[in-house]
């Protein structure tokens, strides 16, 4: 079953990808719950908060911003926004990119053991029926037994 999986996985058909995207959007709130509120509390175990913040920081830099007030509204000056330098790290994001993954193999699991897998059952079971099905022969080489039986006699 999990070769079958694999093998689902990597490959491009078309009818595959359409599924994947029916189910992508129909499953996708579920997807994103169960990420948000399991998987991610979990990474956040790791990371020091409920969120995942599993980063890895590459660079400082300042980046000049309007100046907010108390009330939370940009202080002007002269007609003219107050602006002020604040330092801002440049991170890559673990997190994300591990919350992603898990959606991704949880979406293609739902749809190959929802669609692919009963699929292929029932393909299989029908290719087997029609195997196991006698097939009659043609009317001339019924005709031709007959003729040949005829002449033995």
């Amino acid at each position: 079953m999990l070769n079958e999986f694999k093998k689902f996985i990597l490959k491009g058909n078309v009818v595959d990808l359409s599924t994947g995207v029916i189910i992508g959007a129909a499953f996708g709130g579920i997807v994103t719950a169960f990420t948000k509120g399991i998987v991610e509390p979990i990474l956040g175990l790791f990371g020091g908060g409920p969120n995942p913040k599993l980063t890895i920081p590459l660079k400082d830099t300042m980046v000049e911003v309007a100046k907010l007030g108390a009330d939370g509204k940009e202080l002007v000056e002269n007609g003219k926004p107050v602006m002020e330098l604040v330092k801002k790290t440049i991170e890559l994001d673990l997190g994300g990119i591990v919350g992603a993954v898990i959606a991704f193999l949880i979406t293609a699991a739902v749809v190959f053991f929802v669609i692919v897998k009963p699929t292929n059952k029932l393909l299989s079971m029908m290719k087997k029926e029609e195997e196991a099905a006698p097939s009659a022969p043609p009317a001339d080489i019924v005709l031709l037994t007959e003729i040949r039986d005829l002449l033995k006699k």
